[in-house]
């Protein structure tokens, strides 16, 4: 899609035209781009399918409501950071007494239009002409353009010297996909911390997977999952310096600590096993969860803890184990049957075989469910089997 394509969008015959495919089915695409294109010009009919295409898979990041007002490049809406994340960090920021950002690389406003929600005032910076004309789109649909400037710049070329804070959300992909180097970042991760430095406040989105090595000496490191998925994490600057912080959304639940336990000890397999949640492992701070519970790693190097007892806590899902195998096929088919397990979740952590090629070899049937954790038990590859448990005080 062009600017020009998308300028037509955004007239009252392009508004119309894509108000009417909020609810089109992509399967009957070709006939109805066929009938369309009778009323309307070709290129008007396939932006407007095009973006309805976005608006309805952007739904589960954006929410209906927002979604369908929204307007998206291919790439900014898969790139864009999901709703309930920016808003926690646009909570945090507020909290801290932001009132004026410089929100450099905008992509198509995510992050602005959490910021501004909260009267937040925002400058959105890209320098994608196709791009800022979506974010400044995306700000007039929401009603929030009052408080957001979108600029269309280099943001090396930005003074930021008037804001409150700086936020900075660097490209991760390229042309062969995604980046894991944050010196490949555009702009690189070392101008980003250089950019941070210049406001009160500062806070830089990159990978989850960043090497705790490369998180600078002052800023503070935070992991953030969203329904049990580790969406992101956030370098703070002006915060707390040294600190790692797991923070689990919905709800605002967050562990964190400047001074990181000692990995914990391995041990036998107890009754219960506990799944860390991603961002707690990510924030490496199984020990404090695993202090928390009473409990030991079954494997040094493995990220499940166990416990001989039940006890309630946020950052992991407690399971009742009730075998603990060598690995094998045969033995674990042969179970399976016996006990008429059809419902199989299949989770891994240090084995290479993968769920579906295990749930193809296995062929589970039955009426019952159960889990089977593929992993290791004091180095030797194992299957745990049991079924998810809540803590009594949870219930």
């Amino acid at each position: 899609m062009t600017p020009e394509d998308f300028a037509a969008l955004l007239t009252p015959e392009g508004r119309t035209l894509l108000d009417s495919l909020r609810d089109h089915d992509p399967a009957q695409e070709l006939a109805l781009a066929t009938r369309l294109r009778r009323e309307h010009p070709a290129a008007l009919v396939s932006a407007a399918l095009g973006q309805a295409r976005l608006r309805q898979r952007a739904v589960a990041k954006f929410g209906a409501e927002d979604a369908f007002r929204m307007y998206f490049t291919t790439g900014g809406g898969e790139m864009a950071t999901r709703a309930s994340v920016a808003s926690y960090r646009a909570e945090r920021l507020a909290d801290l007494g932001v009132r004026s950002v410089a929100d450099l690389c905008c992509g198509i406003g995510g992050d602005a239009l959490a910021l501004a929600r909260l009267g937040i005032r925002v400058l959105a910076v890209d320098r994608d002409p196709l791009t800022v004309a979506v974010a400044r789109a995306n700000a007039e649909a929401l009603g929030l353009a009052e408080l957001i400037e979108v600029r269309e710049a280099d943001v090396t070329d930005i003074d930021t010297s008037g804001y409150d804070a700086v936020f900075l959300d660097p490209a991760r992909r390229g042309g062969r996909g995604r980046i894991f180097d944050p010196e490949s970042y555009s702009p690189p991760l070392s101008w980003a911390v250089e950019a941070a430095r210049t406001a009160e406040y500062a806070a830089i989105k990159v990978a989850p997977g960043i090497p705790h090595e490369a998180v600078p000496p002052e800023a503070e490191a935070e992991w953030i999952s969203d329904q049990g998925d580790v969406k992101e994490a956030v370098l703070w600057f002006g915060t707390a310096p040294g600190t790692v912080r797991a923070t689990l959304l919905p709800g605002r639940r967050t562990l964190h600590t400047a001074d990181p336990l000692p990995d914990p000890e391995a041990g036998p397999v107890g009754r219960y096993l506990y799944e860390p949640d991603g961002a707690v492992i990510r924030a490496h701070l199984v020990a404090e969860v695993a202090e928390q519970l009473a409990g030991r790693l079954i494997d040094p190097t493995i990220a499940y803890v166990t416990a001989d007892e039940l006890r309630a806590t946020p950052y992991a899902t407690a399971y009742e184990i009730t075998d603990v195998l060598p690995f094998g096929l045969k033995k674990l088919k042969a179970l399976l049957r016996e006990r008429g397990v059809g419902i199989l979740t299949v989770k891994k952590r240090g084995s290479a075989i993968e769920p579906e090629e295990l749930r193809r070899k296995v062929k589970p049937q039955g009426p019952h469910s159960a889990t089977v954790f593929l992993t290791r038990v004091a180095g030797a590859p194992s299957m745990l089997i049991g079924s998810p448990v809540t803590a009594p005080q949870d219930r």
